[in-house]
């Protein structure tokens, strides 16, 4: 994997060897000699990660930090604090400033190029769904997300797997305060807890006696209910074989033994921030595509949905050799409605119809609406005679029931014409279905309205 990582340090022996390092590893690198080059660094070059020195003249890696996970436009921005300082509360220091991990020097090559791919694996994960939501919002289809600098801090339900009851009550100790803690000790009831319970961290200790964390570990990352979880794993200090492996297998973060309380409360913070914030993203990627795909005004398919599927159902219907109807719809008059009560109430109507037509179909068949106040329903498997009953039933229902709107009078007395096509099962194409149906709506309209009208194939 490459990637462009920007190595941030006072001190230019330390940069050229971290540089001479990682482009041995085919990354491309950016340097940086001090915290105020590094923000422009950042802007200019994008980089994929950042290696932060701490202790550095005028602005420290503290403060650089900050300024990065601050900024909406770089928040989501690894950064790993590479450095001397080696106390737990440098530790928790670093990561209550926003960074990803905090490594002490001298660091393990393999370890720190393995966290290097780890978290730049995650950033593009998170880099495609920023991409897609921007495609949304340039569409109009929804407003953005949340960002990180704007997430409170979250709290969620953490799965704890572990067999030391002193390690769990430490964890419940730390943890249950703001969030919710539920421990298992078995490999079979962690994956009952992680497909039933849908924990939002779920954190895995490596020195398990009963089973191997990393199989649990490679297991869940297997799972669909699991594939989106963060999992954070509890490593014995200096056991830098099984970190390298959970880490290139997917696990998003790490503590080593002996653990402490601050920095435990300190990265489930940080990977439940990240959580909310992609299930916000992944919740706006979906909406965008529904809105794509539906009309906002009633709910049901648009035009550019039927359009696209209309073919498919047609073939499906000619090599199952069954039949196909479509029926187009017309509410009478309804530019009267518009003038006379305003637009607003003539989508009251709209709504309503789009209602009565749902309760009025199966669910194997395809509302939508068309355009204006046209509305059309494929029915698979159904011949013109069936087509016809349930036209003539949704006729009646809108016929039958005044529509009720704001204005006065309060309610309207609306109905409307229908013309059904049904497919040939002989090569016919969409265009042609749809022609048939359009001539008997409008025969239906010539003959008075309010009625339904049957083309034959």
């Amino acid at each position: 994997m490459s990637a462009r990582v920007l190595v941030v340090d006072d001190i230019l022996s330390n940069v050229k060897l971290l540089e001479a390092k990682l482009a041995a590893e085919y990354f491309e690198v950016v340097t940086a000699y001090s915290g105020v080059e590094a923000l422009a660094k950042v802007e200019e070059h994008e980089p994929d990660i950042v290696l932060l020195d701490v202790m550095m003249p005028g602005m420290d890696g503290f403060e650089a930090c900050r300024r990065i996970k601050q900024n909406p436009k770089t928040a989501h921005l690894p950064v790993v604090m590479v450095t001397a300082l080696d106390q737990p509360s440098d530790r928790v220091a670093g990561l209550e400033s926003g960074a990803d991990d905090f490594l002490t020097k001298p660091v393990d090559d393999a370890a720190l190029f393995a966290r290097v791919r780890s978290l730049v694996r995650l950033k593009m994960m998170t880099d495609e769904l920023r991409m897609r939501e921007e495609t949304g919002q340039t569409m109009g289809l929804i407003d953005a997300a949340q960002t990180l600098v704007e997430s409170s801090a979250p709290t969620g339900r953490v799965l704890v797997i572990e067999d030391r009851p002193e390690s769990v009550s430490a964890f419940r100790s730390a943890l249950n305060g703001k969030n919710e803690v539920c421990a298992v000790d078995s490999f079979e009831e962690a994956l009952v807890q992680v497909r039933s319970a849908d924990p939002d961290l779920i954190v895995v200790s490596l020195g398990l006696r009963g089973f191997d964390g990393l199989r649990l570990c490679s297991q869940l990352r297997s799972l669909p209910q699991a594939r989106n979880i963060p999992i954070l794993v509890i490593v014995n200090d200096g056991d830098r074989r099984k970190l390298t492996q959970a880490l290139e297998m997917g696990v998003n973060d790490y503590l080593t033994r002996p653990i402490d309380k601050n920095e435990l409360v300190a990265r489930v913070r940080t990977q439940l921030r990240k959580k909310s914030y992609a299930d916000r993203l992944r919740h706006n990627m979906q909406l965008s595509l529904e809105m794509a795909i539906t009309d906002q005004l009633t709910g049901l398919h648009n035009r550019r949905y039927m359009s696209r599927h209309l073919d498919t159902l047609l073939t499906s219907a000619e090599r199952a050799e069954r039949p196909l109807a479509f029926l187009i719809m017309d509410i009478d008059h309804f530019k009267a409605v518009n003038d006379t009560y305003g637009h607003d109430s003539g989508d009251e109507v709209l709504r309503e119809f789009a209602s009565r037509i749902s309760a009025n179909v199966r669910g194997i068949d395809l509302a939508c609406r068309y355009g204006g106040e046209e509305f059309v329903v494929v029915m698979p498997d159904t011949d013109v005679d069936f087509a016809a009953t349930v036209a003539e039933r949704l006729r009646r229902s809108v016929e039958s029931v005044p529509f009720a709107i704001s204005r006065e009078p309060h309610k309207l007395n609306i109905t409307i014409s229908i013309g059904i096509a049904a497919s040939d099962e002989t090569g016919d194409t969409a265009d042609a279905l749809l022609h048939r149906a359009d001539k008997a709506l409008y025969r239906a309209k010539r003959e008075g309205r309010n009625r339904v009208v049957a083309t034959a194939a």
